[in-house]
């Protein structure tokens, strides 16, 4: 491992620390404890210390040099996947994994749900992408692992951060853009704008997959780029689905039909199979032999996780933008016998300008909305909930800020056949009140006030 902390709580004897002033916190405050520790080498902004220190204009602009000139070189053969986009980039990163794996190759996985090895998970992580340094380390730890693949969800926020400088990827895929992070990003040029960086990280053989039906995706097709796409004229090209208790399809590439069936359900995971096996073709691996592990393959959790509540169903999905809202609803409405209910919220501190799009866009397809608490951070809860009303144009919903309690009631709504849906945070295990993290999760809730089992995950 790098010899290099950021955080001073990490510093083991000698040890370099790099003091970086963040958002919320300032690396410099910290720089003692870090001597205290055994940091035999401090790099700063500023001030005069016990042990060498180098005082630089920008720390965090050092340290990114440092690693991607230094270190970067130890890669070797490891071979590095990166996909973007704003919806579908978990479910598709997760299922390459799981395809690699089934075939006997070992990889990584990084993104969202955390850090997995072989497509079991070592722990959580803080972002979708890390901080460059922790995802140094965590390559450096897949390797020593004897990972020979590492599959890494993209995130817009580490482009635009340089968090995978020095990284050159075999094959990247972008799968969508919607609207998200415009309070970062201002406007959808400068969204957009910023995910097209990650062509500057392929290698010069490298092969980019892209959603064609994606009304972006012509800005992506830049080398060498494979496409998928539904009825379209996609190198690979689905030309039928149907769900049961799963999905089947039947697909064409290089004017050979193949026939898949697997366990995923909805439209938008027909698009995160078909880019996940896409991708694995692109490093030679025949179609047939991904076929062949199709079966085995799962949804990460809280991605359309089904639970089965008495003759009804709840669902929990991360669904967190309007696009990604949308496509869970109406995927539902595909295969659903009943109602469709539907708890959601909007986090606080985040893109205001979507609340009122979700909002109606919930009540719109849905029979019937519980409004909820969904990670308020810093904001008023009634402040956020304003927000989302403001789009509404139906009746059909009530405000129930307690998470647990709108649940519970969701669950009584319930008749036969009916399905409730849990949106916004999926896999997460925590809601965010001011500075405060609170043990939260979704698929607990549930499971407290329902003893039946999971259909499918």
């Amino acid at each position: 491992m790098i010899k290099i902390k950021t955080d001073s709580r990490l510093v083991k004897e000698g040890d370099v620390f790099v003091a970086i002033k963040g958002e919320h916190f300032d690396g410099h405050d910290y720089i003692e404890e870090a001597i205290n520790r055994g940091a035999s080498r401090i790099v700063c902004e500023r001030g005069k210390y016990s042990v060498p220190t180098l005082v630089v204009e920008n720390s965090i602009n050092y340290l990114t040099k440092l690693l991607t000139n230094e270190y970067s070189r130890y890669f070797g053969d490891v071979k590095f996947i990166g996909i973007t986009g704003t919806n579908g980039k978990t479910t598709t990163a997760y299922l390459v994994s799981q395809i690699l794996t089934n075939l006997g190759v070992s990889n990584a996985y990084v993104g969202t749900i955390g850090y997995y090895l072989n497509s079991e998970k070592v722990r959580d992580l803080p972002n979708t992408t890390p901080d460059i340094l922790s995802l140094y380390n965590l390559i450096f730890e897949s390797m020593d692992e004897g990972a020979k693949v590492i599959v890494m969800e993209v995130s817009s926020h580490a482009l635009e951060l340089n968090r995978i400088s020095g990284i050159k990827f075999d094959a990247a895929a972008f799968t969508n853009l919607t609207e998200d992070h415009l309070d970062f990003h201002k406007n959808m040029e400068n969204y957009l704008k910023c995910k097209l960086k990650i062509i500057n990280y392929m290698k010069d053989n490298g092969i980019m997959v892209v959603n064609t039906d994606d009304e972006y995706s012509k800005r992506f097709e830049i080398g060498k780029y494979k496409t998928i796409g539904i009825n379209s004229d996609a190198d690979y090209n689905v030309f039928s689905y149907k769900f049961d208790e799963g999905t089947k399809l039947n697909f064409e590439y290089d004017n050979r039909n193949y026939f898949v069936r697997n366990s995923l359900l909805g439209k938008f995971n027909v698009y995160n199979y078909m880019m996940a096996l896409a991708i694995v073709n692109s490093f030679g691996v025949d179609i047939k032999k991904i076929i062949s592990v199709t079966n085995e393959l799962q949804a990460p959790t809280g991605r359309n996780e089904v639970i089965k509540v008495g003759k009804s169903k709840a669902i929990i999905d991360y669904a967190h933008t309007p696009d990604a809202v949308f496509k869970i609803i109406n995927s539902t409405r595909e295969s659903a016998k009943g109602k469709i209910y539907t708890i959601i919220g909007c986090g606080g501190d985040r893109d205001k300008k979507k609340r009122s799009i979700m909002g109606e866009i919930a009540t719109r397809l849905s029979d019937f909305v519980i409004f909820t608490d969904d990670n308020p951070r810093s904001e008023n809860e009634e402040a956020i909930m304003e927000d989302i009303l403001k789009g509404v144009k139906n009746d059909n919903y009530i405000v129930i800020y307690d998470r647990e309690e709108a649940i519970k009631n969701g669950l009584a709504m319930l008749s036969n056949d009916d399905t409730l849906l849990v949106l916004g945070k999926g896999h997460e295990e925590y809601q965010l009140f001011g500075n405060e993290k609170v043990y939260f999760s979704d698929r607990k809730v549930i499971d407290k006030y329902n003893d039946y089992k999971v259909l499918i995950k």
